[in-house]
């Protein structure tokens, strides 16, 4: 049975829209933690979110400035950490293609700051989020996250006495988070009516932050090391967003920028080799564990996945509708 009770979390990138999530998500799931380290690099941020998390109410909770490009830091924050979540990255897609050096500081070189903490610091598992941008990227963020993805999985190998546990979670397009085309478009919409489409065909999958939450601590409590998680998801047209936000407002076709896909996928065919279906999720497998495969396969009861097998957002079964966009956006909007 997994154990939260006196067990300390740390989330880097904290304070961020999946943080923030996932800190109000274990405070009311697991109220029994000793304490969870909100670690970022804004202060503002932090301020603020103390604010909706009062130490009155929630005296777990604490605070830490730290980037993770700063290792002193991180070997300082870590140490007594039991788990870590890994949420902290450079994410916006054109700002990284404009400033390739600073994403790699922060996406690489970060990543690898934070395995080497938690080796250092004797942390028992470790989460590191990744995107659907990883799987076969194209973009500078894209290729920074599947190298991250790497590092993670490879930690497992140096584990040494340590026997820290690293995993990965991959998923799409979280709805309502900063920079998502959600909050994008409903700006658009109050300032000038006009909402811009890259490409009317485009995809995307799509996540809750809230799902993205449990998502996150279902890797925590069930990895055995080296596995990426990837949920099933429903994907959505970018058409219908903007139909269901302001089917009264302009749509001009403005083109694909730099580093954007029509359609996102998170298990390619390359993936499927090493992919197994659990159910309510997709896992995919380090190609040499440290455990048996077998052993995986039976707790899990897991079902390889067919050659040639796929996971793309324009060819899934699973869709938003207008309606169903609707009522998310209303509820985001009223959160």
């Amino acid at each position: 049975m997994f154990d939260y009770n006196e067990k300390i979390i740390l989330i880097t990138g904290g304070t961020g829209s999946l943080g923030k999530a996932l800190t109000q998500y274990i405070l009311e799931a697991h109220p029994e933690i000793k304490q969870l380290r909100v670690l970022s690099r804004d202060e503002q941020k932090q301020a603020a979110m103390a604010r909706t998390l009062p130490k009155s109410k929630y005296p777990q909770v604490h605070y830490v400035i730290g980037d993770v490009r700063d290792k002193e830091r991180l070997f300082r924050v870590f140490q007594g950490v039991d788990y870590v979540i890994h949420t902290a990255a450079m994410k916006d897609v054109h700002v990284a293609e404009s400033n390739p050096d600073e994403c790699i500081k922060t996406n690489i070189g970060g990543a690898q700051h934070v395995i080497e903490a938690c080796l250092e610091a004797g942390v028992e598992r470790v989460v590191s989020l990744s995107t659907d941008k990883a799987c076969s990227p194209n973009s500078l963020y894209g290729a920074t996250k599947l190298i991250s993805d790497k590092l993670f999985i490879a930690a497992n190998n140096s584990n040494g006495s340590t026997l820290t546990r690293f995993t990965v979670v991959r998923y799409g397009n979280m709805m309502g988070s900063t920079g998502s085309v959600v909050p994008f478009f409903i700006k658009k919409k109050q300032e000038d009516g006009i909402l811009p489409i890259t490409d009317p065909n485009m995809t995307r999958f799509n996540i809750l932050l809230e799902e993205g939450a449990k998502m996150v601590l279902y890797a925590l409590e069930h990895t055995w090391g080296g596995e990426i998680f990837v949920p099933k998801l429903p994907s959505y047209r970018i058409m219908d967003v903007a139909n269901a936000i302001g089917p009264e407002c302009e749509k001009p076709i403005i083109g694909i920028r730099p580093g954007e896909k029509v359609h996102e996928e998170m298990i390619s065919k390359t993936d499927a080799f090493y992919t197994y279906d659990l159910g309510a999720h997709y896992v995919i497998l380090p190609p040499n564990p440290s455990w048996r495969l077998e052993d995986f396969i039976s707790s899990f009861d897991a079902k390889k996945v067919p050659q040639g097998f796929s996971y793309n957002s324009g060819e899934n079964t699973a869709w938003e509708t207008v309606d169903s966009l609707k009522g998310i956006i209303e509820a985001f909007k009223n959160d």
